[in-house]
């Protein structure tokens, strides 16, 4: 393991100004936001509407340090012929993997959940660094509700997560490491942020264990968020603040980056969010966004599967990577919204 590679490909992916895609839906989700816009979810129709995105050259080469795949896309060639990691590639960015293989109940832990995929990683990233993967994403799912996560069920995710990291590092590749703690529920953002705080001192607890260098991954972590169905939401401005001192808490400086997940804030809250903590300054780390729903649900609406509408569905997606690399710097303002609409 060249630990400097490493190091470099990391610090790329969160740099000032530009922000991670995640275009890793797996086929269950993509078509549930395909059904949302009445389109048929083929592998044609996929095809085309990441092909739209990853040719937003705007977007794509100003504001996106990198890009999250699926299996199906990593292989998959644009209309012309050409493979889409090198659309990725030509555009400057760098081209990821999402290798997690979903979740399974996890037993004795009712309404628990733990993320598998470990059984034949080190084969799969072989071949998945030969296509021209730099870095990988592994997800682990943990629900806030009564009684809650249990501390069996943070354990188990965060040793798969680690397990994960150690197996990507040896293969050359960074890994995103992505402990969310879910946003549904009536829990308030106290509550988000003790939750949140104890899967991420035990993560990296994990990590250290299995010897990974921290130095060569990126977190992607959830923001301190009330639960959606809280009556009392948490005000930007506490969002942030509230935020960054738990991750002060627990991240150590010696990771580049972290890299949020929007994990169902619209579009604007996600974006505004961001500003809000970079607007707080000096940190260690490199914060930026790691989105997929808040930076695909404008584009996806104006596309709506159809040829003639690329150009609009480029723009939007321009638009909202815009509005986030500014806030990736802590130089967005809501009136600049406002502007484009």
């Amino acid at each position: 393991m060249n630990l400097h590679d490493l190091n470099k490909i990391a610090n790329a992916m969160v740099t000032p100004g530009k922000g991670i895609l995640a275009a890793d839906e797996s086929s269950g989700t993509i078509k549930k936001r395909f059904d949302a816009i009445k389109v048929e979810s083929t592998e044609d129709n996929r095809r085309d509407y990441r092909e739209m995105l990853f040719r937003s050259t705007e977007a794509m080469s100003k504001y996106v340090s990198g890009v999250i795949l699926y299996d199906e896309t990593i292989w998959q060639n644009a209309k012309d012929g050409t493979p889409l990691v090198k659309l990725i590639e030509q555009a400057g960015a760098i081209p990821g993997i999402k290798v997690d293989e979903g979740t399974q109940a996890l037993p004795q832990c009712p309404g628990e959940l733990v993320t598998v995929g470990l059984d034949k990683l080190a084969e799969r990233l072989k071949k998945y660094y030969e296509r021209g993967a730099r870095f990988a994403k592994w997800r682990a799912v943990i629900d806030i509700g009564a009684g809650i996560p249990t501390m069996t069920a943070i354990s188990v995710n965060a040793h798969a997560l680690a397990r994960y990291a150690a197996l990507c590092q040896a293969a050359q590749i960074v890994p995103i490491v992505e402990p969310e703690v879910l946003m549904d529920g009536d829990h308030d953002i106290d509550r988000c942020y003790d939750v949140t705080q104890r899967v991420l001192n035990k993560t990296f607890q994990e990590l250290r264990v299995q010897r990974v260098e921290l130095e060569g991954m990126v977190l992607k972590p959830n923001m301190a968020v009330s639960g959606k169905k809280c009556a009392k939401q948490a005000s930007v401005d506490e969002v942030a603040e509230k935020t960054v001192r738990m991750l002060k808490a627990c991240v150590p400086a010696a990771v580049p980056g972290i890299a949020f997940l929007s994990g169902g804030q619209s579009d604007e809250e996600a974006t505004a969010h961001l500003d809000a903590m970079n607007k707080i300054g000096g940190l260690p780390w490199k914060l930026t966004f790691s989105y997929g729903r808040a930076l695909q649900a404008a584009p996806q609406k104006a596309w709506s599967g159809k040829a003639e509408n690329v150009a609009a569905g480029q723009r939007a997606f321009t638009h909202r990577a815009r509005m986030n690399a500014l806030a990736s710097k802590g130089e967005w303002e809501g009136g600049l919204e406002k502007k484009v609409a």
